[in-house]
């Protein structure tokens, strides 16, 4: 008989892409998830792990074994979604993903607000770029996942997933207080030549929205300065480095140094809650989404 930890842990490695990252999703150490591994190359009598470079590669007797993997935890999920809908109180553990964000802005009061009204369900943030929650919510590796889209790219809706709606974050043009449109009430994008950009590296939502906005208003876009994290970009704003266009989900108080001004029309991101379709029945998923859609208001009016 198969083990089904040991599986889990094979499924974890074949979808997280190595060791340590299949122990950071599962919440154990790298060698706790080689140990499962290996037991589980005893119980099968077959090499599932190989060397390759610096990492580790699934055999393709592994690849079938996590292939099975799945198939075989999308049962246990099937029975713990009836098992936890028959007893109507949400319950067990709930891995949630979220983008950066939105897991500082809107994730803390909704889980403090779960935490207290469940004492039976176990709430677990993994802060991730959204992409990446899609696809590991329809592999099964998360129960939930927040993510967003603008106009320009649209949210990818896997086969098998399901999707709500969870509000519109609002992105501001962010200027030194100095700076010529510091004290304009509305700036069109026609407006923003010859303007020195903080912008996310390429490849992101809003380093493309940004690029492709500008060129089709006949810029091209200086970026001057590369960050990830919006609050890094604000900084930059802060000491006079460029402008920058940030979201007001998780933006928190501005410095005195920095002014907001309003985009005309005012670039919006949407926000989503995803799961999967099958787990759609589960108490735990519609609280979690319930949750968030009564938050939203409240965190969109603070920001």
């Amino acid at each position: 008989m198969l083990d089904l930890p040991r599986l889990r842990a094979l499924h974890a490695v074949s979808v997280h892409g190595s060791v340590a990252a299949a122990a950071s999703a599962l919440g154990y150490t790298p060698s706790a998830v080689s140990q499962q591994i290996t037991k589980l190359e005893r119980e099968t009598r077959t090499t599932l792990l190989e060397r390759r470079g610096r990492g580790v590669a699934l055999t393709e007797e592994a690849l079938h074994l996590a292939a099975t993997a799945q198939e075989l935890l999308s049962i246990v999920e099937r029975a713990e979604t009836t098992l936890e809908e028959r007893r109507g109180v949400p319950t067990g553990q709930l891995n949630v993903g979220a983008f950066a964000s939105s897991a500082r802005g809107l994730l803390p009061g909704v889980l403090a607000e779960l935490a207290g009204e469940y004492p039976a369900l176990d709430v677990r943030l993994r802060e991730m770029e959204p992409h990446l929650s899609v696809e590991l919510v329809a592999r099964g590796a998360i129960d939930l996942a927040i993510a967003h889209d603008w106009d320009i790219a649209p949210l990818p809706a896997p086969d098998g997933v399901d999707q709500a709606v969870i509000g519109d974050d609002v992105c501001d043009l962010l200027v030194p207080a100095g700076h010529p449109l510091a004290e304009q009430a509305l700036v069109r994008r026609e407006d923003l030549s010859r303007q020195r950009w903080i912008s996310q590296p390429p490849g992101t939502v809003c380093h493309d929205w940004l690029m492709r906005t500008l060129r089709a208003v006949g810029h091209e876009p200086l970026i001057a300065h590369q960050a990830e994290e919006n609050h890094t970009q604000l900084a930059l704003v802060a000491a006079g480095l460029g402008v920058a266009l940030i979201p007001r989900l998780g933006r928190g108080t501005l410095p005195g140094a920095v002014r907001a001004v309003t985009l005309d029309p005012p670039p919006v991101r949407r926000l989503y809650a995803l799961w999967r379709t099958g787990a759609a029945r589960r108490p735990a998923v519609t609280a979690a989404v319930d949750s968030l859609q009564r938050h939203w208001p409240r965190v969109c009016t603070e920001a």
